[in-house]
């Protein structure tokens, strides 16, 4: 959103009240009979069947089947194939034992019930099951639709009483959201604080503390209740679809999540450049703007890999512009140029584009003659009045809209233009009298983002097979995260309740399958100067998936137009975030490989805490950094928990901190609270001006050696960082890193594997072993004595190993 006259949408946004009355369909509901057939198992009752179709050991579906319905089939959210999973049914006297390997169904006759364990261990059951519940405020914008009554359908399940609750999509309400009501529509929060009750993407899952997960397997628009009621009930409601659900577990919450990615489909690995930092701002008005700005930060000696342009690319004004989609030739006499000139500079570029085709804009003839629109009932374009001014809505859901878009996206890329920058995906305004080629509007409502993702996903494997899309859009649905979406948090406000709900925001998301979820660095709505929020926000932005500073121009978000001191800290930062390119590539592919997110919560470490539970404040980067982002203004002491399963140094100082307490940590304004896990490997590389000129060749590569620890691991992954699948080519690194503690002698290995179509290079590495408390005695590399530096002060061992290409290498420390 661009400015705050947009608030006043809300008023005519779709909305979903739902009446708190409702009543059980299923009082008089009886076991009839049970069928094994085609690796899934039907269970027959007196108003329907349920079908339990296992996928893996971690993963079961039921679907429940009205008598008098069909089975829907279709998955707009799942990707995986159900495995040949060896089952197993046992009959008892008054139940049904279902099992996998990992989770059990229990089918209880009378009264009829199903639960769901795992390993032994109980994670939950249908309480009332299919239910219907009366909708008192109907689906739909209130100018379309009067607000007649109707029924929804749901499920409903018992919780245990002192089970948190997570999921349910981007919110921020605070990490444990048990005791929520949450709308499922998609729907942007303009100038949001620290709260937000509903946002650009609503998931239809709920994961809980005891580490098991449900996903409601249906798009459309409705409620997901986190025993809003206070009567320990989880219960899903929509206005119909599939009434199918998958229940997800694992030993570990890396498990769980893993299941979910491999359920609904694990994200591609970005391009490299996508973990550099951004010059970004509403907006570059015209082609000399946008030189002098990227121009600025090589003078200035500030990292820099892409150009984001907003609407002013296409229209010199915000409103009457919207759907033309080409350069304006009077900012951007030479645009092909331009882009070739930045590229040159190792510089991408990256446009705005949305799903709105105004009336007065170059493309709306065009758009209503190639049946490109959104239609009313009688199949004319239906056309209406939001902000920007008066529009049509791309159907991406059918043949010629999908098309039409997709070549928009390919001219833009044969200019050279390497990212798609996708606003307003919720859709913004979304009738609910509008027809698409497959539905109505709420019926496809909260997958319009997932659907234009994967428009422009495919787009790129039929025309730019080998190139990684770069798709940053602020919504989507569950499995959006397969077709490489970068999503962001919305147009936050320039608070420090803004920023405050940012952690929260991205820990969700990334446990719902989401890793790159990120802010608006230094926040986005509302001129507001603070130079302590912004150089906060951008430290925070170390840490977080993506950096990228953005905001209404009247104040500057970019560190090249801020004071000296604020311009002197961010570039500290942004410098901080190339030198971690290493590690932090590396978490992208963990992502890829294994659905984990970048930024992890503190359940992660500790899943059976009850403290945790509920953080945000603290929060792992990776396995191995903990994070404490400054959230408070004029703060100068934080509070840190240290996580018991290890000790932990400060990244700054080198100070140990024991696990399993809670320290009041002084602040410093050049940096915000990290600490690094005994026994990590942190690789890093020099600073440079653009990814473009990354390379491992050179490394550095931290170990922080503790007694405690009597061996570690790490690693690093290195490709091209451009090509698509690079990996599963063979293109591609991998350095494994793994210590060995043995009485005096610390053994470090650092092990080279390669893919077929890969070359290793020859390379240097500086390493640095932290906690070295005393003078070593000797250090050997590959067997023979070598000159090493120990600096007492910071009790850090240096040694310096020269370039090589072996496939292994070793170090031994005698301390």
């Amino acid at each position: 959103m661009k400015s705050n006259s947009i608030a006043k949408l809300a008023a005519v946004l779709p909305l979903l009240v739902a009446g708190q009355a409702g009543h059980a369909q299923n009082a008089g509901r009886h076991f009839d009979s049970v069928t094994r057939r085609d690796g899934q198992l039907e269970v027959h009752t007196s108003d329907g069947s349920y079908v339990i179709k296992p996928y893996s050991a971690g993963i079961v579906e039921t679907t429940f089947v009205p008598n008098g319905e069909q089975l829907d089939p279709a998955s707009h959210a799942v990707v995986l194939a159900p495995a040949n999973v060896r089952t197993t049914l046992v009959t008892k006297l008054n139940s049904i034992e279902y099992a996998t390997p990992g989770i059990v169904v229990t089918i209880t006759k009378s009264p009829f019930q199903i639960s769901y364990a795992y390993k032994g261990k109980r994670l939950v059951a249908e309480k009332h099951g299919y239910i219907k519940v009366r909708d008192d405020v109907a689906t739909g914008s209130k100018d379309i639709n009067k607000g007649e009554a109707r029924e929804l359908e749901g499920i409903e399940f018992a919780l245990d009483k002192d089970e948190a609750l997570y999921g349910a999509g981007e919110r921020a309400v605070g990490m444990n959201r048990r005791g929520h009501r949450f709308t499922l529509y998609n729907k942007a929060h303009y100038g949001y604080d620290d709260k937000s009750e509903q946002m650009g993407y609503a998931i239809p899952m709920a994961l809980s503390s005891k580490m098991y997960a449900i996903h409601f397997d249906n798009p459309q628009t409705g409620y997901l209740d986190f025993d809003s009621k206070k009567n320990d009930s989880l219960t899903y409601e929509t206005i119909g679809g599939r009434k199918t659900y998958q229940v997800i577990a694992g030993d570990s919450w890396e498990d769980v999540v893993g299941n979910y990615t491999s359920l609904t489909g694990k994200q591609p690995l970005p391009p490299r450049w996508a973990f550099g930092n951004f010059a970004m701002r509403f907006g570059y008005r015209n082609e000399a703007v946008a030189r002098d700005t990227v121009n600025k930060f090589i003078a200035d000696d500030i990292p820099l890999d892409a150009i984001v342009f907003d609407l002013f690319w296409f229209g010199k004004e915000i409103k009457g512009t919207m759907g033309n989609l080409a350069w304006d030739k009077d900012s951007f006499p030479n645009p092909t140029g331009m882009i070739a000139d930045f590229q040159k500079k190792g510089v991408q570029t990256v446009v705005i584009t949305e799903p709105f085709i105004l009336d007065t804009s170059g493309k709306w003839k065009e758009a209503v003659e190639q049946k490109v629109l959104g239609t009313d009932a009688a199949g004319a374009p239906l056309a209406y009045d939001f902000y920007f001014g008066h529009t049509g809505l791309i159907d991406i859901f059918g043949k010629p809209g999908k098309d039409w878009f997709w070549n928009i996206y390919k001219g833009l890329r044969q200019q050279g233009v390497t990212g798609v920058w996708g606003d307003l995906g919720e859709p913004e305004v979304h009738p609910t009298a509008m027809r698409h080629a497959t539905s109505s509007a709420d019926q496809v409502h909260n997958i319009y983002g997932h659907q234009w993702a994967k428009l422009v996903a495919e787009g790129y494997q039929q025309d730019f097979p080998n190139e990684r899309p770069f798709i940053l859009m602020r919504a989507g649905y569950s499995g959006t995260q397969r077709y490489g979406i970068i999503p962001w948090s919305g147009d936050v406000d320039r608070s420090w309740g803004g920023l405050q709900a940012q952690p929260e925001i991205s820990l969700q998301m990334g446990m719902q399958g989401t890793g790159y979820m990120h802010s608006d660095l230094g926040g986005f709505a509302n001129p507001v100067l603070d130079n302590e929020l912004y150089t906060r926000w951008l430290q925070y932005g170390v840490f977080q998936p993506i950096f990228r500073p953005h905001a209404q121009d009247e104040v500057p978000p970019e560190p090249v137009y801020r004071e000296d001191r604020t311009k002197a800290l961010a570039r500290e930062a942004i410098r901080l975030r190339y030198r971690l390119l290493p590690y932090n590539y590396t978490l992208g592919f963990d992502n890829n490989q294994k659905g984990l997110p970048l930024m992890r919560p503190m359940l992660y470490e500790e899943p059976g805490n009850a403290k945790v539970r509920a953080m945000s404040s603290t929060y792992l980067w990776g396995k191995d950094f903990l994070v404490t982002p400054v959230l408070k203004q004029g703060a100068t002491t934080a509070d840190v928990y240290f996580p018991a399963r290890s000790a932990w140094f400060d990244f700054y100082s080198g100070e140990r901190h024991a696990g399993g307490a809670t320290e009041s940590v002084k602040l410093s304004d050049d940096h915000v609270p990290v600490y690094v896990r005994a026994g990590a490997f942190i690789p890093m590389v020099k600073v440079v001006q653009t990814t473009r000129d990354y390379s491992t060749k050179q490394l550095e590569l931290h170990y922080y050696h503790d007694a405690s620890v009597g061996a570690g691991a790490g690693k690093l992954y290195d490709d091209d960082g451009a090509t698509a699948q690079a990996y599963e080519q063979g293109k591609y690194e991998l350095l494994h890193f793994a210590s060995k503690l043995q009485g005096r002698s610390l053994t470090l290995r650092i092990a080279s594997e390669v893919g077929k179509q890969y070359e290793r290079p020859e390379r240097s590495i500086a390493l640095q072993v932290h906690n070295v408390t005393a003078h070593p005695s000797l250090v050997r590399v590959e067997g023979k004595p070598v000159i090493f530096v120990w600096d007492e002060a910071a009790k850090v061992l240096n040694i310096q190993l020269p370039a090589s290409n072996q496939p292994a290498r070793s170090v031994v420390v005698t301390l």
